[in-house]
């Protein structure tokens, strides 16, 4: 399946939930879930009581695939490596999609919304460690220092998106942020209680176990 290019508060009510995909919007009233908070389409009220077992476990996944903004195939190798490291899975898998670049950027409100970080880092805006990084799916390390480049900031359009993400989302306690430097580091890695999407973990690991 493709990426998926159609509105993204429709995935929102699809899951039930908020995904936090349209930055500020969705802390206020115009939110889709706070409007019309029932599955798309006309049948979505009646839909929403046929659930099996496969598609609970299906929507956690889809649930959090979209909540970080992973595609299938990299969701899946998250999981591969989660299942192979010492610890719970579930906890493994969600803890390393915290990890990601793109979330951690978000995290440390440099960025309105995941897909905002991505663009931005795909487009060179931060560094690691002072080395351009330009791949979302990055991991990043704990004692990892990530920056915005001050250059960045003299785009308007790139201060402008600072400004409107600027506390937007409570910053964890394990990132340190200098607000007025635009800096980041890991205090320490995150667990399974930083991880803020609702989400039954076990119910992906049941699904990838059959």
């Amino acid at each position: 399946m493709g990426k998926y290019t159609g509105p993204v508060c429709r995935l929102c009510r699809t899951e039930g939930t908020k995904l936090f995909l349209k930055g500020r919007r969705c802390l206020t009233d115009k939110c889709a879930i706070e409007r019309r908070n029932q599955p798309p389409g006309s049948m979505g009220k009646r839909r929403a009581f046929k659930k099996s077992n496969y598609k609970i476990q299906l929507r956690e996944k889809q649930k959090v695939k979209r909540f970080y903004g992973v595609g299938e195939k990299q969701f899946r190798l998250f999981f591969d490596k989660a299942s192979k490291t010492k610890g719970i899975t579930g906890d493994n898998l969600l803890t390393s999609l915290e990890l990601r670049f793109d979330n951690i950027v978000y995290r440390m409100n440099l960025a309105a919304s995941r897909v905002q970080a991505r663009q931005m880092i795909k487009h060179g805006h931060y560094t690691i460690n002072g080395k351009k990084v330009t791949i979302p799916s990055y991991i990043v390390n704990q004692d990892d220092e990530i920056t915005l480049k001050e250059k960045s900031l003299k785009n308007e359009k790139i201060a402008e998106n600072i400004r409107n993400a600027k506390g937007l989302v409570e910053v964890p306690e394990w990132l340190i942020v200098d607000d007025d430097k635009f800096v980041g580091k890991l205090n320490s890695l995150p667990t399974r209680e930083d991880v803020s999407v609702e989400v039954e973990e076990h119910l992906i690991v049941e699904l990838y176990s059959k």
